[in-house]
């Protein structure tokens, strides 16, 4: 039996209701391994929900400023030792961008998946620690990756493919979900939808940097509107039929995606996807097959009037061959071993 240790981005709850990619993958990985029998236990903010052991870490949820990021990696450190001095953990796993800021004083075998775009952590982190492996989210991801990296690894995100199911009734609206901030880019769905006449449903959590804020306040809430409905987070089954009964799924962001669970679990639900050209979405969506790839708001909403074209048959079945949450599960837990027994990838396969 495996003890795993999770930890989680230090401003970011973990729970079903998670905006955040990093947290979706992290609570999957804690559900299966707490059914395969091993040990989870999560280092996650105070009010965040896990099926394995929860190490609450009293940090801020409101006024994320630079104070708090300071505060909350020094919390964070101080759990994260103090829980590997209480409990027998055989490999810690690390998701978030600061990950970095609070390593372990001990030298437990690391993981760290890098959810994020690489050029966002810090190039000096890699080379903070030995006994580390490092893990990407897709193969664009991994091709932008530095030498410093080593040893690097590729687990495709999945979703959980039981719970998202096709629906035989659609609605006529489009839905866009996730984080609200700049890089999201959510009004330029609000403009894209507008133009092709069709109801936009946005969900997602803002969170309380101020960035993030006067996003929310000086582009998308002005807009609001009866086309336009702004309808907060949202998750579990409720996520799932609002999925499933979309005429299809906008993705406007402007950032390069290393993956997206969101476009993996509207897919899952028969849902085409239309998406920015952006990273990893170009991997996820077969233009013309699955959705359509844009790279205007004109095109966006030109993609919006054509996607029933799409058939949602083949959103699942591609789902069904690509997407399994518990197939990157599996292939983490062969990783877990590998890193264990200090066995290389290669010779743990032959075994």
């Amino acid at each position: 039996m495996l003890t795993v240790l999770s930890v989680s981005y230090p401003l970011a709850k973990v729970s079903p209701n998670t905006a955040g990619g990093a947290e979706q993958v992290l609570l999957t990985l804690d559900r299966e391994l707490v059914r395969a029998g091993h040990r989870s236990i999560v280092l996650a903010p105070a009010g965040s929900r896990c099926e394995g052991l929860l190490i609450p870490a009293p940090v801020a949820t409101d006024n994320l400023d630079e104070g708090a990021r300071i505060e909350s990696r020094r919390v964070f450190k101080w759990l994260l030792d103090s829980t590997l001095e209480r409990y027998p953990v055989d490999v810690v796993h690390m998701h978030g961008l600061d990950f970095a800021e609070y390593l372990p004083a001990s030298n437990v075998p690391l993981m760290v998946t890098l959810h994020l775009p690489l050029s966002w952590y810090d190039d000096q982190a890699p080379r903070e620690r030995s006994n580390t492996t490092f893990i990407c989210v897709s193969e664009t991801q991994a091709r932008t990756a530095l030498p410093s990296l080593q040893p690097l690894h590729m687990v495709p995100n999945g979703v959980d493919l039981d719970a998202l199911q096709p629906s035989v009734r659609h609605g006529d609206y489009a839905v866009t979900l996730g984080r609200v901030c700049p890089e999201k880019a959510f009004h330029l769905a609000i403009d894209a939808a507008e133009m092709a006449g069709v109801k936009l449903l946005l969900g997602g959590k803002v969170y309380d940097y101020p960035a993030h804020r006067e996003y929310f306040e000086r582009m998308i809430r002005p807009r609001l509107n009866s086309g336009a409905r702004f309808i907060g987070t949202i998750g579990g089954a409720r996520k799932a039929r609002l999925l499933a009964g979309a005429r299809c799924l906008l993705i406007p962001s402007q950032a390069p995606e290393t993956s997206s669970l969101v476009a993996m679990e509207a897919l899952a639900c028969g849902t085409p996807v239309i998406a920015w050209r952006s990273g990893a979405l170009a991997d996820i969506i077969h233009h013309g097959r699955t959705g359509f790839l844009v790279s205007s708001v004109e095109q966006m909403a030109e993609a919006i009037g054509k996607v029933r074209s799409i058939s949602r048959a083949e959103c699942r079945r591609e789902a069904e061959e690509r997407f399994s949450s518990r197939a990157m599960a599996a292939h983490y837990f062969e990783l877990y071993e590998s890193v264990v027994s200090g066995t290389s990838m290669r010779e743990l396969q032959a075994a």
